[in-house]
């Protein structure tokens, strides 16, 4: 783990939750999963992110899901995804997460509906009450509302959010966020540009494939970030096939069975998401036998 100085900087995974063959959640499992991604070199945990389902969670496996990843890698590296369909919910999430010794927290906008300006600052402002840092989760396809470099700079004037997961692919605006909010911190948000975000300046990476390969993509992350292009480039050509998935509707399943391959707990995934269709199974399994064949893990 690197010396951050933030607790949301670095290689923060948005972990996949194992679920046994019944649905249930394996607490076990997940505690074991987020030491194992710490010893293989990321620097902490996102708790109840998507990538996490936490949409199909009952508030008590939700609630369960922070505290085991806090009395895993503690408090300080782990993230606790807070969205919710109202701002007031988001706060009470937050302020356990706070209770529980969470670093951080990451708050989509509102995504009930298609928020207007007026409505994002007074959620951001409600949930930043709780007093945890907030981390912005900028992703416009799936909640219709986009969180401009403007509105961000916005929101970090005013104290609200500390740090922004760029998750729209469009790598331009870091320089616009850069020149609007020089103090915001930059997160990669979708592994598929890991490298041009970190060429920009992010200083940290909400990550989804580290889940199955931990120790290759770290080690294309701190490359990235050094901007030593002859470590990075190769490493990124070789596990952009898989790294690609983290942008499409069946990421939870394809990193999943990434992890199934490359000998970790997967399993299955609680409905409404189906499993891959055998077309899309084929090509993350390629991919992912590739990348173990090349010596990636």
């Amino acid at each position: 783990m690197e010396n951050r100085s933030k607790a949301w900087h670095g290689v923060m995974v948005a972990t996949a939750l194992p679920l046994r063959d019944d649905l249930s959640v394996d607490y076990d499992a997940y505690a074991e999963h987020c030491r194992w991604l710490v010893e293989n070199g990321c620097d902490g945990v996102v708790a109840n992110g998507s990538l996490g389902e936490y949409q199909t969670l009952t508030d008590e496996e939700r609630a369960k899901v922070v505290e085991t990843a806090v009395e895993a890698v503690g408090g300080r590296n782990v993230m606790a995804g807070v969205g919710a369909y109202g701002s007031a919910e988001s706060r009470r999430w937050a302020e356990r997460a706070g209770e529980a010794g969470c670093g951080s927290v990451l708050l989509l906008p509102p995504n009930a509906y298609r928020a207007d300006e007026r409505a994002v600052v007074a959620h951001y402002r409600e949930v930043a009450g709780a007093g945890v840092p907030v981390v912005a989760y900028n992703n416009p396809y799936d909640t219709k509302v986009d969180l401009t470099p403007a509105l961000l700079a916005r929101l970090h004037e005013e104290g609200l959010i500390v740090a922004i997961k760029e998750f729209s692919g469009d790598v331009r605006r870091a320089y616009e966020l850069a020149e609007l909010a020089p103090e915001l911190d930059l997160l990669i948000g979708s592994d598929d540009v890991l490298l041009e975000l970190a060429i920009a300046g992010a200083v940290g990476w909400i990550a989804g494939y580290p889940n199955a390969l931990p120790a290759s993509t770290v080690a294309l992350y701190r490359a990235a970030v050094a901007r030593d292009l002859g470590t990075a480039l190769p490493l990124y050509r070789t596990l952009h096939p898989l790294l690609r998935w983290d942008s499409k509707t069946e990421f939870v399943q394809a990193i999943k069975l990434s992890m199934d391959l490359a000998g970790r707990h997967g399993g299955p995934c609680r409905q409404p998401r189906q499993s891959l269709t055998d077309e899309q199974a084929a090509i993350v399994r390629s991919a992912t036998e590739k990348a173990l064949a090349e010596g990636l893990r």
